[in-house]
């Protein structure tokens, strides 16, 4: 007999024999009871941030309690999790852990909130692990790569953005670009190739990988192509132009 329980933060269930034996390949997700979640104002905004995303973080973050990874660490290295990943994980929650942030617009919102869980991978691919609990009901799950990427995990793993700094600034940028532009186009599959970026630069500070933003004239593009790879279905990458943007709108905030 099998039985199968969902931890908090695990993107999916883990599968136990009646003693308590894993039997089916799956993410090593600490068996923990879901916390209450007490939010407090956030008194220091990580560095590294364009002053356009400290703003954002400070005006509209907010910090969740969540469970030290030292407290879990022994129960990691008996099911032969690496002491360098269990390192990496700590070092996450330290800098990042228990910060929620407003919806991203695409992958119905991004994590709930900051919150390291279920390391997987192997000596050769490189380790992964859960950057936090999904906000929605979506097929993937949110993690952060060997070399810090974040990305989104389903049939592969697919990095979004080289950092996790990528991805707030993405989400900062979002929201900028929604307030300040005058027009808001959607395009996806095929007729996003046919957007001309001959005269755009990309926006560095969002690091971009699957995803990317370019900066134009008087215009912001942002490409989102993560779901499609890792889903394996091109129809589902989407670009939004944001359009009649000043000055302000397109660079507003970038300074450090």
């Amino acid at each position: 007999m099998a039985y199968s329980v969902r931890p908090a933060g695990s993107g999916r269930p883990l599968i136990f024999d009646r003693i308590g034996n894993r039997t089916a390949d799956s993410r090593v997700a600490v068996p923990r009871s879901v916390p209450l979640v007490n939010l407090h104002l956030i008194n220091d905004v990580p560095d590294g941030l364009t002053r356009r995303a400290r703003s954002f973080v400070s005006a509209h973050g907010v910090k969740v309690d969540v469970q030290p990874v030292a407290e879990h660490r022994q129960w990691w290295l008996d099911r032969e999790i690496p002491a360098a990943v269990i390192d990496r994980m700590a070092a996450y929650q330290e800098r990042w852990g228990g910060l929620l942030l407003p919806p991203a617009s695409r992958y119905d919102g991004g994590p709930k909130y900051f919150d390291p869980d279920s390391p997987e991978g192997s000596p050769s691919e490189g380790w992964w692990f859960e950057a936090g609990v999904q906000r929605t009901a979506v097929p993937y799950s949110f993690m952060i790569g060997p070399a810090g990427e974040f990305g989104i995990h389903a049939e592969r793993c697919t990095p979004l953005h080289a950092t996790v700094e990528g991805w707030v600034e993405s989400v900062a940028l979002t929201y900028h670009a929604s307030m300040w532009a005058k027009h808001i186009t959607k395009a996806t599959g095929d007729d996003v190739d046919r957007i001309a970026l001959d005269a755009y630069e990309p926006v560095r500070e969002v690091r971009g990988l699957a995803d990317t933003w370019w900066r134009g004239r008087d215009s912001l593009v942002a490409i989102h192509s993560g779901e499609a790879e890792c889903l394996s279905f091109p129809r589902a990458r989407t670009a939004l132009i944001y359009s009649g943007l000043d000055e302000w709108g397109l660079r507003g905030g970038v300074g450090s």
